[in-house]
């Protein structure tokens, strides 16, 4: 079983991420991107998924939000991968159904060693407040990209943006605390019949 607390820094000349990622934690998050609405997300995800996250970046905010969100997909990602190792003994798959108000998503992942998203979230507006609404799909890809994950995220009703990106973070944090949990009866075994992950 690997050190389930894990820190990753990426460094561009369009961004600096700093990310500490434990998966044992309490649901503990202190979250600064310059993105108040993808902190407010990504606070749900640790709230939820009981991780603890500490977040620092920094971004060309100037020119456009994407590298900052992007690039935090990216070591979220990476953080996910160090912290769950070679995945011995954990649960691997995850599921959850979100609810908030009219809006209901679900997330399903698998800790396959795969990274595929299978991404189905159509928001009513294209800005939630400040945010790009299109950039929640450039978060996942990046996530998925670099945990290599295989996850699907079905927004399946909803008239209100914020509450249809709420609810797909909200359910992506659940997943993540079924599917790292350590199962008893697994032990130190890979949950695979090929052997690896």
């Amino acid at each position: 079983m690997s050190n389930r607390k894990q820190s990753v820094t990426r460094e561009t000349r369009e961004t600096r991420v700093s990310l500490t990622l434990n998966l044992d934690g309490q649901g503990q998050a202190s979250i600064n991107s310059g993105l108040p609405f993808l902190d407010h997300m990504l606070e749900q995800v640790a709230r939820h998924g009981l991780l603890d996250v500490e977040l620092q970046a920094r971004g060309d905010l100037e020119v456009d939000a994407h590298h900052t969100v992007e690039d935090i997909g990216i070591v979220f990602g990476q953080a996910l991968a160090a912290a769950l190792g070679d995945k011995a003994g954990v649960r691997r798959y995850g599921e959850a159904c979100v609810p908030l108000d009219e809006a209901l998503s679900r997330v399903v992942l698998d800790c396959s060693g795969r990274p595929g998203l299978f991404y189905y979230v159509e928001f009513p507006r294209a800005r939630i407040g400040d945010f790009d609404a299109d950039l929640v799909r450039e978060f996942f890809q990046g996530f998925v990209n670099h945990a290599a994950i295989t996850l699907h995220v079905d927004n399946l009703r909803g008239r209100n943006a914020h509450h249809v990106a709420e609810t797909v973070f909200k359910a992506l944090g659940r997943a993540l605390r079924i599917a790292v949990e350590r199962d008893p009866r697994q032990l130190e075994a890979i949950p695979s019949t090929k052997g690896s992950l």
